[in-house]
Formats: structure tokens, C-alpha cells, sequence
């Protein structure tokens, strides 16, 4: 039988290399940019909406910020710590990733060349960051927050980054799964975050007390774009277009679903009313709660796993926490301790449960001998191969207490160095005013019709002595917002 021709649009050329796929990589860079949107815009407008007033500006600019210097810092020394050639067992070499016959070679695994990968490892490094930031929100100094960042991807991160998901890595190594992201992004970014809210310190009691979202239908639109840019988070982390990486998609959200109505249930059945705001929170736990396990687990175990997600951490936010001195005692914001350690941590547990051999073998189909590493605990009981399965448990217990530790310690000293440069607080006073007092703008001019307040220090306009009309007087028809 005479061979069949590739039509001309699929013959490879210098453009498109025999080992590149051009569905993977359309669908590798896709994905990427669906995480991308889950911090620019996402988080952005959901910090921006689910804090008080004053601080609507400061939130989202962290946001925006981490976002620009995390790509820099990736490029130039990041990625290569985190993917690249193997300094010690949990840390890579670094090195720029700028140069062209290092971007256009193939990537270290799958069919795509090394800059699809650089793209869309970052959006995952940038948007830790950012979590971290929820934790911090309402009191950090902006300038100490401009310095947190680059320290934190490079003395963090790329510790965990390699450890985990890099093959050379010690825990990789070991067999850990983490499919998307619950140990390197979301138990990094809950414990850092938490850590770092120590040394910070807290909001103003008054804050504290009431802190009200100045826009919920503004955060439910962040919201929106976080949940269906999960996407591209799980559905991208396969590499390829294949069958595991539709059931990550659809396990992810099937997860999310189940958490957000558990936690509406719990808020429903304790407090008599139901919380758009518990919602969100449930809507979080889900997400990443299946991050670890999206495309290695069935479907009757991401419900499962959204039970858990929507009541474990629910318990430990309204029970736990307000019993806690020592919980209380540190200002998290966001209460990413609850919605991303410990949702982290219980997902990562029960992927050592139900973590399934085929689907593992669709995931790691690269070379690694899954029927012998990837054995969760209750498919160890099923096959009779009980101690694979103990060892998975164990191995993802092992990452929990790695990530735990490392992370209380270098976010740690990373805040003990930053201090010594700026004050990681913002004053008391500056705290009073807010994103006035903090960049010289407020969120939404409208309502004072672009005017500031006669009593700011900052009265008149921040760029030179351009005068800025006072405002008139209120009518009685006039309201301010909180």
C-alpha cells in the first residue's frame, strides 16, 4: 500500500519541528494564558472587590505587581532553578532562559518547544505569589512587598518547584504526586502566606473587627475567573492533549462543584443563612483540594474529595480558628491557611488514597514505571499490594512535612531580611488612610467626584502642582461607600 502524504499544512519545517504537535502546543499555550487570567484579571478584582474600600487599590496592585516581577525574575534566573540542571538534589542550577536555541529546543517533556514551557510554568510561579499577598492584605508595606517577591521565587519556590515537579528532584524522585500544584503552589502559598502575616503583623483592631468587601458582585466576577481558569490549570498540567487531561478538567470542576455546595449547606445548617462570600470559600477549597490529584483520581473520588474540601476546612476556619489563641493571634486576611494549606494538605492526603494505577500510567507515560510507585492506598488494598499503597500515603505525608517546614523557614528569614531594608508595616496613620496614603489614588473616584478629601495630606494631585479642586458640599441624596 502506497504511503499517504501529510497534507502540506502538517509536514514539518523549520517553523514546526517533527517532534513538535502543533495541538499540543496550541492547547499548552491556551492553558497557560486561562492561568494567566486567573491572576490578571482574576485575583486582581477579586482582592480588589473582597476588601474594604481604602485598601481596594493597594490589594489589586500587589496582585499586579507580583504578576510583572515574578516573569522577570522567571526569565532570568527562575525557571532553570525550578526545571533545569540539577545543583542539589532540591534545587536547580540557575540561569537565564533568553536565549533562542534554548527556547526553540524541544521542552524537557512533552511535544512542545522550551518557551511554551517557560510561559506556562510562570503563570503558576506568578500567581503563588499572589496568594501569598491575600494573606498579607490591609497593612503591608507596598515597597517591602516590591522586595518580598523576588526573594520568595528565588529562595522558596524554586526549592519546592524542583523538588517536586522536576525530575531530578529528590520527592520526584520518590514517587509524590502533585499533578497541578497542591504542595508547590497551594500548601507553599497557605504556609508562607500565614508565616509571613506573622511578621507583618496584624490590621488595625478597627479593621480587623469589620473589614467589609467593598464590590461582592466585583469579587464574584474574580471568583469566575478563578474557577473556570482551573482549565487550564489542571487541564494543562498532562502536556498533552490526551484523555487525562479532559477527566482533570472535568474532575476539577465536578470537585469544585461538591465543595462550594458543602460549605453552603454547613453555613446554611449553623448560621441560618447562606454566605455568597462562604461560597467563594467553598469554591476555593474545591479547587484546590483536587489541584494535587485532577487527572489521577476517578470521578467518584473527586466528589469525595469536594465533601471533605467543603466541610475540613470549613471547620477549621469557623471552629477551630476562633478557638485557637495562637490562630487568632496572626492576621491572615484571606484566610489562606484554611483555603490553601489545609485544602493543600487534605488533597495531597487523599490523592495517596485514591490515586489510581492506569490513570497515573496516562500521566506519567514518559518512562517512569508507575505499576510499582504510583499505588494509592485503597487500589493497595484492592490489588493486594497493601505496602505500594501505605508507601504512596507516606511519600505524600513526606511532602506535606517538607513544604511545611521549609516554607516556615525561608519566609521567615526572607521577612527578617526585608525588615532590615524597609519596614514590612505600613504607620498606624498611613493605615488609617489607605490606598490614598499608600500610592496617592483611590478606587473609585466617582463617588467623590474625582476630588480628594480637604483634610488628606495628599490633597493635591501626585504628579507636581497641577491644582486639584476641593469637593462641594453633600447633598443629603449623597452616600459614600464603606
Amino acid at each position: 500500500m502506497a504511503d499517504i502524504p501529510f497534507p502540506s499544512n502538517l509536514l514539518p519545517d523549520e517553523a514546526s519541528p517533527e517532534w513538535m504537535n502543533k495541538g499540543d502546543n496550541a492547547w499548552q499555550l491556551t492553558a497557560a494564558t486561562l492561568v494567566g487570567l486567573q491572576t490578571v484579571p482574576g485575583l486582581i478584582i477579586l482582592y480588589g472587590g473582597a476588601v474594604k474600600k481604602k485598601w481596594a487599590v493597594n490589594s489589586a496592585f500587589m496582585a499586579f505587581y507580583a504578576f510583572a516581577c515574578v516573569l522577570i525574575c522567571w526569565v532570568g534566573w527562575g525557571y532553570r532553578m525550578s526545571f533545569g540542571t540539577k545543583l542539589v538534589p532540591f534545587w536547580g542550577t540557575a540561569n537565564v532562559a533568553l536565549d533562542q536555541a534554548y527556547l526553540l529546543d524541544q521542552a524537557f517533556v512533552g511535544k512542545f518547544p522550551e518557551a511554551t514551557m517557560v510561559f506556562f510554568q510562570f503563570v503558576f510561579a506568578a500567581i503563588t505569589l499572589v496568594l501569598i499577598a491575600g494573606a498579607l492584605l490591609g497593612r503591608m508595606n507596598f515597597y517591602a512587598w516590591m522586595l518580598f517577591v523576588p526573594l520568595w521565587l528565588t529562595f522558596s519556590y524554586t526549592f519546592v518547584a524542583f523538588s517536586i515537579w522536576c525530575p531530578s528532584g529528590f520527592l520526584a524522585k520518590a514517587g509524590i504526586i502533585d499533578y497541578s500544584g497542591g504542595y508547590v503552589i497551594h500548601l507553599s502559598s497557605g504556609v508562607a502566606g500565614f508565616t509571613a502575616a506573622y511578621w507583618v503583623g496584624p490590621r488595625l483592631t478597627k479593621d480587623r473587627e469589620r473589614f467589609p468587601p467593598n464590590n461582592i458582585l466585583l469579587m464574584m466576577a474574580g471568583a469566575g475567573l478563578l474557577w473556570m481558569g482551573w482549565t487550564g490549570f489542571n487541564g494543562g498540567d498532562p502536556y498533552v492533549v490526551s484523555i487525562d487531561a479532559s477527566l482533570a478538567v472535568l474532575n476539577t470542576h465536578v470537585c469544585t462543584a461538591t465543595s462550594l455546595l458543602t460549605w453552603l449547606i454547613l453555613d446554611i445548617a449553623v448560621f441560618g443563612k447562606a454566605s455568597i462570600i462562604g461560597a467563594v470559600q467553598g469554591m476555593i477549597t474545591g479547587l484546590v483540594c483536587i489541584t494535587p490529584a485532577a487527572g489521577v483520581v476517578q470521578g467518584w473520588a473527586a466528589i469525595i474529595m469536594g465533601i471533605f474540601s467543603g466541610s475540613i476546612p470549613w471547620f477549621t476556619m469557623m471552629v477551630v480558628h476562633k478557638k485557637s489563641e495562637l490562630l487568632q493571634k496572626v492576621d491572615d486576611t484571606m484566610a489562606v491557611l484554611h483555603t490553601h494549606a489545609i485544602a493543600g494538605c487534605l488533597g495531597g492526603i487523599m490523592t495517596g488514597l485514591f490515586a489510581s494505577p492506569k490513570l497515573n500510567r496516562l500521566f506519567y507515560g514518559y518512562g517512569v514505571d508507575v505499576d510499582s510507585t504510583y499505588v494509592g492506598l485503597f487500589y493497595g488494598f484492592h490489588m493486594g499490594e497493601v505496602r505500594k499503597g501505605f508507601r504512596q500515603v507516606g511519600i505524600q505525608l513526606l511532602g506535606i512535612v517538607f513544604v511545611l517546614v521549609f516554607n516556615v523557614i525561608a519566609t521567615s528569614l526572607i521577612c527578617l531580611v526585608v525588615q532590615l531594608i524597609v519596614p514590612l508595616r505600613m504607620s498606624d496613620e498611613d493605615m488609617e488612610i489607605g490606598d490614598e496614603a499608600a500610592h496617592g489614588e483611590e478606587a473609585y473616584a466617582i463617588w467623590g467626584q474625582g476630588d480628594k478629601l480637604e483634610n488628606s495630606r495628599y490633597g493635591s494631585s501626585v504628579y507636581g502642582d497641577l491644582e486639584v479642586p476641593m469637593p462641594k458640599p453633600r447633598g443629603a441624596g449623597q452616600v459614600e461607600m464603606t
